[in-house]
């Protein structure tokens, strides 16, 4: 009886053991129990399917990687570190039914993964090496599927020598990392310049930067923006803004005393109301620019009656050759000349995150009510909460081809220091414009 009882024992010392070896492959982190360091990247902030931009909105979502079925689609998804060496690497993940076998890529190791488990389970991938720090890529590759889907994947989890409280990633506010990093340029305006009147400034788009979802803002100042924008494969605008001075995100909201008014509009100009980033007056016209062609942006700023100012924004294309109207707006509640000068880059498609967009910004002057240019040529460098809290690190400013530039999004591993200031070469080119013959 001893015996028999002392054998009982032993066969529940050893189930509790199998037990526990098989609940750490359940359980996220139990597999990197020998490595430091271990984190969680979410793939819904942290990861774009390639190949098919059609089908991104389906594939990532909130809840990570889900419909992935085209296989030409391959799920990429982005961390930083600042250390080489080893990487442990694993995900959570499960198939509807049936089996599916994908590709794991990182550097230059692979490695393949069988799913077939229909509850979220923790699934081992292995070590892989990282040779360079920086952005870090890792490739998921659909092979072969039983089901109509390849995998629902939830979280890609790190660890390993590599990995310590500098590797970077989206942790939080998803919908903003995905957007990336904003950048700006803010001109250092001279004590002698006066009353500014007018601020004029270039911006040339190197080629195969025109990305879906940019917005090179040319013209910026204290109350609103104007710049340009790719909107769609088919679709370009230009966009001038005033922000109303009553502070809300629903221009319903906003007291008729303190509603922007519409003066005039150009040619083919659209104009109207906008929310959801402060509100205020809108005006765009759609126009296909093009890239490597430099565009000129000029904007007017002044104190008008009744204790309002006027903002007016003219745009002159090469290919048409002559100063034209976008629109004019009228902001109540506002006595001022035109105040902080500045330009940025930002892209508002989530989708498209993952691409690096640059644009080149040159020749920034401004003209004082009395008819005095100046030529605008120091300029800090900042950027937005995203990249401020290094959520994103794909961000750089600086001087190119004797102008300013702004960089941002498709993990690069390059970063300029916030709050740098950079001086870009005299010109001397003053703007040459017939200020009494503007439209």
């Amino acid at each position: 009886m001893e015996k028999n009882y002392k054998l009982i024992f032993l066969i529940c010392v050893l189930f509790i053991s199998i037990s526990e070896v098989y609940c750490q492959d359940r359980i996220p982190g139990k597999i990197f129990s020998q490595f430091q360091n271990f984190q969680s990247v979410q793939l819904t902030g942290n990861s774009w399917a390639v190949n098919n931009a059609v089908s991104q909105n389906k594939v990532i979502s909130n809840k990570g990687v889900s419909g992935w079925e085209n296989p030409s689609n391959q799920i990429f998804t982005y961390f930083k570190t600042e250390k080489k060496g080893k990487v442990h690497l694993a995900i959570i993940a499960r198939v509807k039914s049936g089996k599916s076998i994908v590709k794991c890529q990182l550097g230059k190791d692979t490695r393949k993964l069988s799913i077939i488990n229909i509850d979220f389970d923790t699934l081992d991938i292995g070590i892989f090496k990282l040779e360079n720090i920086g952005y870090q890529t890792f490739i998921l590759s659909g092979i072969e599927k039983t089901s109509e889907s390849f995998a629902e994947i939830t979280t890609l989890l790190i660890g390993g020598e590599a990995i310590d409280n500098q590797t970077r990633f989206v942790k939080d506010d998803f919908y903003w990392g995905r957007r990336g990093p904003s950048v700006h340029l803010n001109f250092e305006l001279p004590t002698d310049a006066g009353d500014v009147e007018w601020f004029y400034n270039e911006i040339t788009i190197p080629k195969g930067n025109d990305v879906i979802g940019s917005y090179f803002m040319a013209n910026g100042f204290g109350e609103g923006y104007y710049g340009i924008q790719v909107n769609s494969a088919t679709e370009r605008r230009i966009l001038f803004s005033v922000w109303s001075p009553f502070k809300t995100d629903k221009p319903s909201e906003i007291p008729e005393d303190q509603k922007i008014i519409l003066l005039k509009k150009g040619k083919d100009v659209n104009t109207g109301a906008f929310g959801n980033e402060g509100s205020g007056g809108q005006s765009y016209r759609r126009y296909y620019w093009k890239s490597d062609v430099t565009y000129h942006f000029l904007l007017k700023g002044v104190p008008s009656e009744n204790n309002s100012t006027d903002y007016t924004a003219y745009f002159f294309a090469p290919e048409i050759g002559q100063w034209e109207l976008i629109a004019s707006f009228r902001r109540p509640k506002t006595t001022t000349y035109l105040k902080h000068p500045h330009s940025f880059l930002e892209n508002f498609s989530p989708d498209n995150g993952n691409i690096t967009r640059m644009g080149i910004y040159s020749n920034q002057w401004v003209c004082s009510s009395k008819g005095q240019w100046t030529e605008l040529k120091r300029a800090r460098f900042t950027a937005d909460a995203t990249a401020r809290k290094e959520s994103r690190l794909d961000y750089m400013g600086g001087i190119e081809n004797g102008g300013f530039f702004l960089k941002n999004c498709g993990f690069f591993s390059e970063t300029t220091s916030i709050d740098t200031w950079f001086t870009r070469p005299e010109t001397g080119k003053k703007p040459e414009i017939d200020f009494s013959i503007l439209p």
